[in-house]
Protein backbone atom coordinates (compact mmCIF):
# COMPACT_ATOMS: atom_id res chain seq x y z
CA UNK A 1 0.00 0.00 0.00
CA UNK A 2 1.75 3.19 -1.14
CA UNK A 3 1.34 6.49 1.38
CA UNK A 4 -1.57 8.34 -0.63
CA UNK A 5 -3.79 5.25 -0.27
CA UNK A 6 -2.51 4.67 3.31
CA UNK A 7 -3.69 8.04 4.14
CA UNK A 8 -6.89 7.80 2.38
CA UNK A 9 -7.46 5.17 4.45
CA UNK A 10 -6.67 7.07 7.86
CA UNK A 11 -9.66 7.68 10.23
CA UNK A 12 -10.64 11.23 11.26
CA UNK A 13 -10.20 10.61 14.86
CA UNK A 14 -7.79 12.28 17.63
CA UNK A 15 -4.26 10.63 18.06
CA UNK A 16 -0.97 10.30 17.08
CA UNK A 17 1.01 9.75 13.91
CA UNK A 18 4.45 8.65 13.87
CA UNK A 19 6.61 9.40 10.34
CA UNK A 20 9.09 6.48 9.72
CA UNK A 21 12.47 6.64 7.09
CA UNK A 22 13.44 3.65 4.80
CA UNK A 23 14.73 1.61 7.80
CA UNK A 24 11.56 1.56 9.43
CA UNK A 25 13.13 4.59 12.67
CA UNK A 26 10.79 7.04 13.96
CA UNK A 27 11.63 10.23 12.71
CA UNK A 28 8.57 12.76 13.26
CA UNK A 29 6.19 12.30 15.97
CA UNK A 30 3.05 15.06 15.48
CA UNK A 31 -0.59 14.40 17.20
CA UNK A 32 -3.97 15.87 15.87
CA UNK A 33 -7.76 16.16 16.62
CA UNK A 34 -8.26 14.38 13.15
CA UNK A 35 -5.58 12.18 11.91
CA UNK A 36 -7.01 11.90 8.16
CA UNK A 37 -7.21 15.94 7.75
CA UNK A 38 -3.32 16.25 9.37
CA UNK A 39 -1.09 13.57 7.87
CA UNK A 40 -2.96 14.35 4.48
CA UNK A 41 -1.88 18.09 4.79
CA UNK A 42 1.91 17.18 4.28
CA UNK A 43 0.83 15.99 0.61
CA UNK A 44 -1.31 19.19 0.33
CA UNK A 45 0.12 23.06 -1.09
CA UNK A 46 3.43 22.08 -1.91
CA UNK A 47 4.29 25.25 -2.71
CA UNK A 48 3.92 26.43 0.60
CA UNK A 49 5.91 24.07 2.39
CA UNK A 50 8.93 25.13 4.65
CA UNK A 51 12.55 23.66 3.81
CA UNK A 52 12.29 21.51 7.23
CA UNK A 53 8.92 19.85 5.98
CA UNK A 54 10.02 19.45 2.24
CA UNK A 55 12.98 17.99 4.03
CA UNK A 56 10.82 15.55 6.37
CA UNK A 57 8.83 14.62 2.96
CA UNK A 58 11.68 13.80 1.04
CA UNK A 59 12.37 10.99 4.27
CA UNK A 60 9.16 9.76 4.99
CA UNK A 61 8.64 5.98 3.96
CA UNK A 62 5.94 5.29 5.97
CA UNK A 63 3.77 6.07 9.28
CA UNK A 64 1.79 4.52 11.94
CA UNK A 65 -0.51 5.64 14.19
CA UNK A 66 -2.43 5.51 17.61
CA UNK A 67 -6.05 5.94 17.83
CA UNK A 68 -7.08 8.02 21.30
CA UNK A 69 -10.37 8.69 22.65
CA UNK A 70 -9.51 12.77 23.04
CA UNK A 71 -7.20 15.86 21.75
CA UNK A 72 -6.28 15.84 25.34
CA UNK A 73 -4.55 12.18 24.76
CA UNK A 74 -3.16 12.82 21.77
CA UNK A 75 -1.47 15.61 23.22
CA UNK A 76 -0.21 13.96 26.31
CA UNK A 77 1.06 10.80 24.12
CA UNK A 78 3.04 13.14 22.09
CA UNK A 79 4.92 14.68 24.44
CA UNK A 80 5.84 11.31 25.97
CA UNK A 81 6.64 9.72 22.89
CA UNK A 82 8.54 12.83 21.80
CA UNK A 83 10.21 12.62 25.18
CA UNK A 84 10.86 8.72 24.73
CA UNK A 85 11.75 8.36 21.10
CA UNK A 86 13.92 11.47 20.45
CA UNK A 87 12.84 12.12 16.86
CA UNK A 88 15.14 13.97 14.77
CA UNK A 89 12.41 16.09 12.83
CA UNK A 90 11.07 16.45 16.04
CA UNK A 91 13.94 18.57 16.88
CA UNK A 92 14.74 20.53 13.68
CA UNK A 93 10.96 21.33 13.92
CA UNK A 94 11.18 23.26 17.34
CA UNK A 95 14.38 25.12 16.88
CA UNK A 96 14.74 27.92 18.08
CA UNK A 97 13.13 26.52 20.54
CA UNK A 98 14.41 25.57 23.84
CA UNK A 99 14.46 26.01 27.81
CA UNK A 100 15.77 28.93 29.06
CA UNK A 101 14.97 31.43 32.05
CA UNK A 102 15.68 34.80 33.10
CA UNK A 103 18.18 36.10 35.32
CA UNK A 104 18.43 39.02 37.76
CA UNK A 105 21.32 39.90 40.14
CA UNK A 106 20.23 41.89 42.67
CA UNK A 107 24.06 41.79 43.42
CA UNK A 108 24.49 44.30 41.48
CA UNK A 109 23.82 48.47 41.86
CA UNK A 110 22.11 48.58 38.27
CA UNK A 111 20.48 44.95 38.42
CA UNK A 112 20.87 43.19 35.24
CA UNK A 113 17.78 41.63 33.23
CA UNK A 114 19.06 38.87 30.86
CA UNK A 115 18.47 35.45 29.37
CA UNK A 116 20.17 32.76 31.13
CA UNK A 117 21.09 28.81 29.92
CA UNK A 118 21.56 27.49 33.24
CA UNK A 119 19.37 28.13 36.78
CA UNK A 120 21.96 28.61 39.83
CA UNK A 121 19.44 30.01 42.39
CA UNK A 122 21.79 31.77 45.27
CA UNK A 123 20.72 34.78 47.47
CA UNK A 124 21.91 37.82 45.28
CA UNK A 125 20.25 36.16 42.24
CA UNK A 126 16.90 35.67 41.00
CA UNK A 127 15.21 32.90 38.29
CA UNK A 128 12.49 32.74 36.49
CA UNK A 129 11.32 30.19 34.13
CA UNK A 130 11.60 27.87 32.61
CA UNK A 131 10.08 29.36 29.34
CA UNK A 132 10.23 26.90 26.22
CA UNK A 133 10.66 29.77 23.62
CA UNK A 134 14.20 31.02 23.99
CA UNK A 135 13.08 33.89 21.10
CA UNK A 136 9.91 34.69 23.04
CA UNK A 137 11.63 35.13 26.05
CA UNK A 138 14.48 37.20 24.66
CA UNK A 139 12.04 39.54 22.78
CA UNK A 140 9.94 40.07 25.89
CA UNK A 141 13.02 41.07 27.83
CA UNK A 142 13.90 43.35 25.24
CA UNK A 143 10.29 45.00 25.37
CA UNK A 144 11.00 45.57 28.90
CA UNK A 145 13.98 47.30 28.27
CA UNK A 146 12.95 49.79 25.42
CA UNK A 147 9.49 50.42 27.87
CA UNK A 148 11.81 50.91 30.66
CA UNK A 149 14.28 52.76 28.59
CA UNK A 150 17.19 50.94 30.39
CA UNK A 151 19.32 50.24 27.21
CA UNK A 152 22.37 51.33 28.72
CA UNK A 153 25.87 51.34 26.11
CA UNK A 154 28.29 51.71 29.24
CA UNK A 155 26.79 49.05 31.34
CA UNK A 156 26.20 51.68 34.25
CA UNK A 157 29.68 52.06 35.32
CA UNK A 158 31.25 55.17 33.60
CA UNK A 159 29.34 58.41 35.43
CA UNK A 160 29.33 59.61 31.57
CA UNK A 161 26.42 59.75 29.29
CA UNK A 162 26.23 56.91 26.61
CA UNK A 163 24.94 57.20 23.23
CA UNK A 164 21.81 55.92 23.90
CA UNK A 165 21.07 58.46 26.55
CA UNK A 166 21.24 60.72 23.94
CA UNK A 167 19.17 58.83 21.75
CA UNK A 168 16.56 58.63 24.42
CA UNK A 169 16.99 55.16 25.16
CA UNK A 170 19.12 55.41 28.30
CA UNK A 171 17.67 57.07 31.58
CA UNK A 172 21.16 57.56 32.90
CA UNK A 173 22.28 54.71 34.71
CA UNK A 174 25.80 55.05 32.84
CA UNK A 175 25.36 58.83 35.05
CA UNK A 176 25.24 56.90 38.39
CA UNK A 177 23.15 59.98 40.33
CA UNK A 178 20.64 59.12 42.80
CA UNK A 179 17.56 59.74 41.20
CA UNK A 180 18.35 57.15 38.46
CA UNK A 181 18.72 54.47 40.97
CA UNK A 182 16.05 54.85 42.61
CA UNK A 183 14.24 54.85 39.25
CA UNK A 184 15.99 51.77 38.13
CA UNK A 185 15.17 50.27 41.66
CA UNK A 186 11.44 50.69 41.26
CA UNK A 187 11.23 49.23 37.52
CA UNK A 188 13.61 46.20 38.65
CA UNK A 189 10.53 45.96 41.70
CA UNK A 190 8.11 45.91 38.77
CA UNK A 191 9.26 43.62 36.61
CA UNK A 192 10.00 41.09 39.08
CA UNK A 193 6.69 41.17 40.64
CA UNK A 194 5.27 40.90 36.76
CA UNK A 195 7.75 37.62 36.49
CA UNK A 196 6.25 36.30 39.73
CA UNK A 197 2.83 37.39 38.68
CA UNK A 198 2.29 39.17 41.54
CA UNK A 199 1.34 42.51 40.27
CA UNK A 200 0.56 43.91 36.59
CA UNK A 201 1.45 47.55 36.90
CA UNK A 202 4.12 46.36 34.42
CA UNK A 203 1.14 45.56 31.71
CA UNK A 204 -1.43 48.52 32.83
CA UNK A 205 1.60 51.20 32.24
CA UNK A 206 2.35 49.45 28.79
CA UNK A 207 -1.67 49.41 27.84
CA UNK A 208 -1.87 52.99 29.58
CA UNK A 209 0.80 54.32 26.87
CA UNK A 210 -0.79 52.51 24.00
CA UNK A 211 -4.18 53.83 24.76
CA UNK A 212 -2.65 57.44 24.48
CA UNK A 213 -0.40 57.11 21.47
CA UNK A 214 -3.89 55.84 19.64
CA UNK A 215 -6.44 58.66 21.11
CA UNK A 216 -3.43 60.61 19.55
CA UNK A 217 -4.15 58.32 16.35
CA UNK A 218 -0.24 57.66 16.49
CA UNK A 219 -1.32 53.88 15.18
CA UNK A 220 2.69 52.58 14.84
CA UNK A 221 3.41 53.54 18.55
CA UNK A 222 0.32 52.15 19.80
CA UNK A 223 1.10 48.84 18.11
CA UNK A 224 4.67 48.95 19.34
CA UNK A 225 3.22 48.90 22.46
CA UNK A 226 0.58 46.17 21.26
CA UNK A 227 3.17 44.18 20.86
CA UNK A 228 5.31 44.87 24.51
CA UNK A 229 2.10 43.64 25.86
CA UNK A 230 1.95 40.66 23.83
CA UNK A 231 5.37 39.33 24.79
CA UNK A 232 5.35 40.23 28.54
CA UNK A 233 1.96 38.36 28.83
CA UNK A 234 4.06 35.07 27.94
CA UNK A 235 6.07 35.43 30.49
CA UNK A 236 3.33 36.21 33.06
CA UNK A 237 1.54 33.28 31.38
CA UNK A 238 4.25 30.68 31.61
CA UNK A 239 4.64 31.80 35.29
CA UNK A 240 1.24 30.83 35.95
CA UNK A 241 1.42 27.55 34.14
CA UNK A 242 4.57 26.81 37.02
CA UNK A 243 2.71 28.14 39.75
CA UNK A 244 -0.10 25.70 38.58
CA UNK A 245 2.04 22.76 38.54
CA UNK A 246 4.05 23.62 41.54
CA UNK A 247 0.52 23.77 43.77
CA UNK A 248 -0.10 19.85 43.04
CA UNK A 249 -3.34 19.89 42.45
CA UNK A 250 -5.62 16.84 42.79
CA UNK A 251 -7.67 17.63 39.31
CA UNK A 252 -10.71 15.25 38.34
CA UNK A 253 -11.39 16.17 34.70
CA UNK A 254 -14.65 14.85 32.35
CA UNK A 255 -15.03 15.62 28.40
CA UNK A 256 -17.92 14.04 26.42
CA UNK A 257 -16.85 11.88 23.92
CA UNK A 258 -20.53 12.21 22.28
CA UNK A 259 -23.89 12.38 23.38
CA UNK A 260 -23.64 8.91 25.58
CA UNK A 261 -20.20 8.79 26.15
CA UNK A 262 -17.89 10.35 28.70
CA UNK A 263 -14.12 10.32 29.71
CA UNK A 264 -12.93 10.57 33.39
CA UNK A 265 -9.30 11.97 33.92
CA UNK A 266 -7.31 12.18 37.51
CA UNK A 267 -4.86 14.29 37.20
CA UNK A 268 -1.98 15.33 39.59
CA UNK A 269 0.76 17.80 38.37
CA UNK A 270 2.08 16.60 34.71
CA UNK A 271 0.77 13.16 35.77
CA UNK A 272 -2.33 11.64 34.56
CA UNK A 273 -3.30 8.68 37.42
CA UNK A 274 -6.36 7.25 35.70
CA UNK A 275 -8.61 7.42 32.81
CA UNK A 276 -11.77 5.31 31.71
CA UNK A 277 -14.84 5.75 29.71
CA UNK A 278 -18.39 5.63 30.87
CA UNK A 279 -21.51 4.96 28.92
CA UNK A 280 -24.45 6.78 30.06
CA UNK A 281 -26.80 4.80 29.13
CA UNK A 282 -25.38 2.06 31.49
CA UNK A 283 -25.32 3.81 34.82
CA UNK A 284 -27.46 7.40 36.12
CA UNK A 285 -25.81 10.25 37.24
CA UNK A 286 -25.80 8.92 41.19
CA UNK A 287 -23.91 6.02 40.30
CA UNK A 288 -21.60 8.02 38.35
CA UNK A 289 -20.49 10.25 41.15
CA UNK A 290 -19.91 7.39 43.92
CA UNK A 291 -17.77 5.77 40.80
CA UNK A 292 -15.64 8.91 40.39
CA UNK A 293 -15.53 9.55 44.63
CA UNK A 294 -13.98 5.73 45.33
CA UNK A 295 -11.40 6.24 42.31
CA UNK A 296 -10.49 9.56 43.93
CA UNK A 297 -10.01 8.61 47.51
CA UNK A 298 -8.00 5.68 45.90
CA UNK A 299 -5.58 7.71 43.84
CA UNK A 300 -5.41 10.80 45.17
CA UNK A 301 -5.52 9.11 48.79
CA UNK A 302 -2.87 6.65 47.80
CA UNK A 303 -0.61 8.36 45.17
CA UNK A 304 1.34 10.76 46.58
CA UNK A 305 3.72 13.53 44.61
CA UNK A 306 6.02 15.47 46.32
CA UNK A 307 6.62 19.56 45.94
CA UNK A 308 9.37 19.71 43.11
CA UNK A 309 11.03 21.90 40.83
CA UNK A 310 9.19 21.91 37.37
CA UNK A 311 11.82 20.82 34.86
CA UNK A 312 12.49 20.28 31.44
CA UNK A 313 10.93 17.63 31.02
CA UNK A 314 7.65 18.51 32.79
CA UNK A 315 7.27 21.63 31.57
CA UNK A 316 5.85 20.32 28.29
CA UNK A 317 2.95 18.13 29.89
CA UNK A 318 2.52 20.68 32.52
CA UNK A 319 1.49 23.83 30.03
CA UNK A 320 -0.91 20.79 28.12
CA UNK A 321 -2.65 19.82 31.06
CA UNK A 322 -3.36 24.20 32.09
CA UNK A 323 -3.93 24.99 28.49
CA UNK A 324 -6.54 22.57 28.22
CA UNK A 325 -8.33 22.79 31.39
CA UNK A 326 -8.80 26.23 30.53
CA UNK A 327 -10.49 25.57 27.08
CA UNK A 328 -14.06 25.00 26.28
CA UNK A 329 -13.33 20.86 25.81
CA UNK A 330 -13.87 20.15 29.55
CA UNK A 331 -14.98 19.77 32.60
CA UNK A 332 -12.65 20.13 35.60
CA UNK A 333 -12.90 20.05 39.55
CA UNK A 334 -9.83 20.37 42.06
CA UNK A 335 -10.14 17.97 45.39
CA UNK A 336 -8.45 19.99 48.29
CA UNK A 337 -6.50 17.89 50.46
CA UNK A 338 -8.92 17.78 53.08
CA UNK A 339 -11.38 16.74 51.60
CA UNK A 340 -9.85 13.02 50.98
CA UNK A 341 -11.38 10.92 53.98
CA UNK A 342 -14.79 9.75 54.91
CA UNK A 343 -16.22 12.63 56.98
CA UNK A 344 -15.78 14.60 53.83
CA UNK A 345 -18.48 12.91 51.98
CA UNK A 346 -21.31 15.38 51.42
CA UNK A 347 -18.19 18.19 50.12
CA UNK A 348 -17.01 15.47 47.96
CA UNK A 349 -20.39 14.98 46.99
CA UNK A 350 -21.08 18.45 46.36
CA UNK A 351 -17.80 18.80 44.39
CA UNK A 352 -18.26 15.90 42.18
CA UNK A 353 -22.00 17.05 41.53
CA UNK A 354 -20.28 20.53 40.17
CA UNK A 355 -18.31 18.31 37.44
CA UNK A 356 -21.09 16.49 36.15
CA UNK A 357 -23.73 19.65 34.50
CA UNK A 358 -21.59 19.20 31.66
Amino acid sequence: MDLKEKIRDLPSVPGVYLMKDSLGSIIYVGKSKNLKNRVGSYFQNIKSRTPKVEKLIKNLKDFDYIITDTEFEAFMLECTLIMELKPRYNRLMKNPLSYTYIKIDLGEKYPSIEISSTNNQNEHTLYFGPYTNKNAAEKAIQCIKDFYKINCNYNYKNGTSCLNYSLNLCIGMCLDIAATTKQYENITFKVIASLNDTDNTLLKEIEEKMLIASEKFDFETATKYRDYMASVTYLTNNRKTIKFAEENNNIVMIEALNEHLIKLFLIKKSNVLFSKTYNMKDINVKQLNEIIKINIIHYFKTITSDSIEINKDEIDKTQIIHSYLQSSKCNYITIPENLLNLECNSELDALITKLLII
